[in-house]
């Protein structure tokens, strides 16, 4: 399907130009053909086949987008510079009023020269021009979220990119910010004060910065796909004697973390009564959800608002953590559908969060406060074939034919073998230690990670 998808936005793509260029041939066999006319330019259009306005007049454009500049003069064109950057241009799609070009994404923006900044000069022959086209860089994106479930009044920053003097941030229920918003000056993050009255039905941030405007994913406060928060929405299950159980008792409400604080109850990954954990040992503790309905059945709970046909890579599980202190070498967090497993396993309906192993070394994770994790469900080891079409109706269909249907989390603290976690063959091994680290969790939830589309334009 997706093979099929991308033949018919091939063709689409291809006759679309073609048609431009049939007319710009056209248009030029009504022109005068002398060596190096004098250049004029009267309009610059973007060309965008997936557009509703597929050939659209516009003042500005962005790195990697192609336009289509009318005029005359150009059938003897020689260079192009846009921001004084030379650009290469196919003379096929040149006549001599009209020619198709792209922005490099090597153009120079905010770092161009000032005389030549926003500017596209046109050379042929015997004359050249230069005229004055807004060239802004890559439209700006969100790829982060610090914590997605804050308290009015608590700071977050988004991370992402082209996130330059960011004016304007909307939560959702239309709750406009613009007062108190610090960019980072590369545009890599910005911090924002969340405001009272943010929709517990959740969705997306949109902001608006000099660079154009972002949509995060739409899972902002999205209260609605809470599993368990050891509060009010969903219910713990717990039984049997085993030292591993975490029950109610062991649970903590103490105020804990700086800006993003604590919420209630949370579950505390090492109860106090355990002094730690040993070396290679798996499911150290447990917690789980009841495993009972109506608590545990996420098609009731969830497939109103995520419709089971969505794409596993389209939705996400997050929670909230708390590290305070430097988390390193020895163990990790092991999330499982459901009640099946013995612990140590790297596959099945299950995946090993270890935070403190990035790029294939490891980096120390710690938290001032309370930070959000998002795991994308294709990360799920038995749903990790990119080459399978899995939905959430997978997993629906896995988790309502399992016996347990408990969804939890075990402390793991064994071995770990690298090529686990990269699945590329390695050698490397992360022995484990002994540890007494504190590992705080809260706030379960199943989201869903679709983007809205930004458009520059309005349709």
């Amino acid at each position: 399907m997706k093979n099929h998808i991308l033949n018919i936005n091939y063709w689409k793509t291809a006759i679309f130009f073609g048609l431009i260029v049939f007319a710009m041939q056209f248009t030029s066999c009504e022109s005068s053909d002398s060596s190096g006319s004098e250049i004029t330019v009267t309009k610059v259009f973007l060309e965008d086949v997936n557009s509703a306005v597929p050939d659209r007049e516009v003042n500005f454009a962005r790195l990697g987008q192609t336009i289509r500049v009318e005029g005359s003069g150009f059938s003897h064109l020689k260079k192009v510079y846009i921001n004084g950057y030379s650009t290469y241009f196919n003379v096929v799609y040149v006549s001599d009023t009209s020619f198709l070009i792209s922005i490099s994404k090597d153009t120079p923006t905010l770092e161009a020269a000032a005389d030549v900044r926003n500017t596209i000069r046109l050379v042929n022959d015997n004359f050249e021009t230069t005229f004055s086209f807004e060239i802004r860089s890559s439209a700006p994106t969100i790829t982060n979220i610090s914590n997605t479930l804050p308290k009015a009044g608590e700071k977050i920053t988004v991370y992402g990119t082209g996130l330059t003097e960011v004016s304007k941030v909307t939560f959702p229920g239309n709750i406009d910010v613009t007062t108190g918003i610090v960019s980072d000056k590369n545009g890599k993050f910005f911090t924002v004060i969340v405001p009272n009255g943010v929709s517990e039905n959740g969705g997306s941030l949109l902001i608006k910065c000099s660079n154009g405007g972002a949509y995060s994913p739409a899972y902002f406060n999205f209260k609605k796909g809470l599993l368990l928060n050891f509060d009010d929405k969903g219910a713990q299950g717990y039984w049997g004697s085993a030292t591993s159980m975490i029950i109610p008792s062991d649970l903590q409400s103490a105020s804990t973390g700086v800006e993003n604080t604590s919420q209630g109850k949370y579950v505390p990954h090492r109860p106090s009564r355990i002094a730690s954990f040993d070396a290679a040992k798996n499911r150290c503790s447990e917690v789980w959800t009841s495993g009972s309905s109506p608590e545990d059945n996420w098609r009731s709970l969830l497939t109103s608002y995520i419709p089971a046909t969505t794409p596993l890579d389209q939705i996400a599980l997050q929670f909230d953590i708390f590290v305070p202190n430097a988390w390193k070498d020895s163990g990790f967090l092991k999330i499982c559908l459901s009640n099946n497993f013995n612990g140590g396993e790297w596959a099945g309906a299950c995946y090993n969060y270890v935070p403190w192993i990035v790029d294939g070394k490891v980096k120390e994770f710690q938290t001032t406060g309370w930070v959000t994790v998002t795991i994308p469900l294709n990360k799920i080891y038995a749903y990790s074939d990119a080459t399978k079409n899995f939905t959430f109706e997978t997993i629906l269909a896995y988790r309502e034919a399992a016996t347990y249907k408990n969804f939890g989390f075990y402390f793991e603290n064994s071995d770990i073998k690298l090529k686990n976690i990269t699945g590329v063959d390695s050698t490397t091994e992360f022995p484990s230690s002994a540890t007494s680290i504190s590992v705080s969790t809260d706030n379960w939830r199943i989201v869903s990670l679709k983007t809205p589309v930004f458009n520059d334009f309005s349709n």
